[in-house]
């Protein structure tokens, strides 16, 4: 008979729990290539969730193995076996996040199954404001109970609890910046002022929403520069914003032209020009005076596109062509600048 108090049967007890985490993992990951072949999305769970499975595994093996044998009866065990309670505390925490992102991420795609446009930015922004705030609360959650796993953080908190109206109004004052950042991502997420992959205007930079979180936003600028912004900028401040409930926009292009301009041919050149470009979406355009000051009148050519990307390419069209046209058909057109001279 083996004695399960010696070190001998120590050595074997932590052998048999390292074979059984192995087994507990093997068996996880044979479930789930069986269940894949019926849903594809539970090998990708599978793959994610295997390391803190693992994790888990062994170090409830180990905890229980030391347990039942001679570590059990020494000294120093109580201080290990409360490690393995905060390891196995931290690494369930993990393997919960886990599954809780690849649910969310699931639903993401779902979502963009149903949803096209602004409807699907909008339900993006929410689920990952969502994520984000769920990952963060199994975070605060884990990090609590491991604290309060130890007997003398229970009696300090508390004492923390019994004086807890002058802390929260430190912690009010001290935190006041971060909880408005907080709150306002919130409430940007679900008043739908702005979502991910809208395209802005913030203080004269042209950039699209790349990244919305907790208590900061990432514009993408159009040059490959990143804006860091607080979200609390975004309600408290006007934001120019171009996809509000439609990708599809409207742009000009302002010329100063002379008065021998012929406006006819201009609108007939101009209607060449959108009509034979893949970029106009044929939903408007147009070509009017709107001044005429200074020796110069300035017309104004019109014209829409499915997004700002393609009115951007469109315009800088129209502006390049009219303008060589007139300089080689009618260079007369050109602005220029008349004095008379008197003896």
């Amino acid at each position: 008979m083996l004695d399960w108090t010696s070190w001998t049967g120590t050595a074997v007890a932590v052998v048999v729990a390292l074979a059984a985490a192995t087994a507990a993992v093997l068996a996880l990951h044979t479930i789930t290539s069986l269940l894949s072949r019926k849903a594809a999305w539970v090998r990708d769970l599978d793959r994610r969730a295997r390391r803190p499975w693992a994790v888990i595994c062994l170090i409830v093996a180990l905890w229980i193995a030391g347990s039942v044998t001679q570590p059990a009866r020494e000294e120093w065990w109580p201080g290990v076996s409360h490690l393995l309670l905060i390891g196995t505390i931290l690494s369930g925490a993990w393997l919960l996040a886990t599954v809780t992102s690849f649910a969310f991420e699931g639903l993401l795609t779902r979502e963009k199954g149903v949803f096209t446009g602004a409807d699907l930015r909008r339900r993006r922004t929410q689920i990952l404001i969502i994520q984000r705030l769920t990952v963060v609360l199994i975070a605060v959650l884990a990090v609590g109970m491991a604290l309060f796993s130890f007997p003398a953080l229970r009696v300090v908190g508390t004492s923390v609890l019994a004086s807890a109206g002058i802390v929260s109004v430190i912690a009010g004052l001290a935190a006041q910046s971060i909880f408005g950042n907080l709150i306002a991502g919130i409430q940007i997420a679900f008043t739908d002022s702005i979502r991910v992959g809208d395209v802005v205007v913030i203080n004269g930079e042209f950039g699209r929403i790349g990244e919305i979180n907790l208590s900061y936003i990432v514009v993408y600028v159009w040059d490959e520069r990143r804006l860091i912004i607080p979200c609390s900028y975004f309600t408290t401040n006007v934001i120019e914003t171009w996809t509000r409930r439609s990708d599809a926009i409207l742009g000009t292009v302002f010329l100063d032209l002379d008065w021998r301009v012929p406006m006819d041919a201009v609108r007939a050149r101009f209607d060449e020009i959108v009509a034979a470009s893949d970029e106009w979406d044929r939903r408007s355009s147009g070509v009017v005076v709107t001044d005429s000051q200074g020796g110069f009148i300035t017309v104004r050519f019109t014209v829409s596109a499915k997004d700002s990307d393609d009115l951007w390419t469109l315009r800088c069209a129209v502006r390049e062509q009219m303008v060589t046209w007139l300089q080689q058909e009618h260079p007369d057109a050109l602005p220029r600048t008349r004095v008379t001279l008197e003896s």
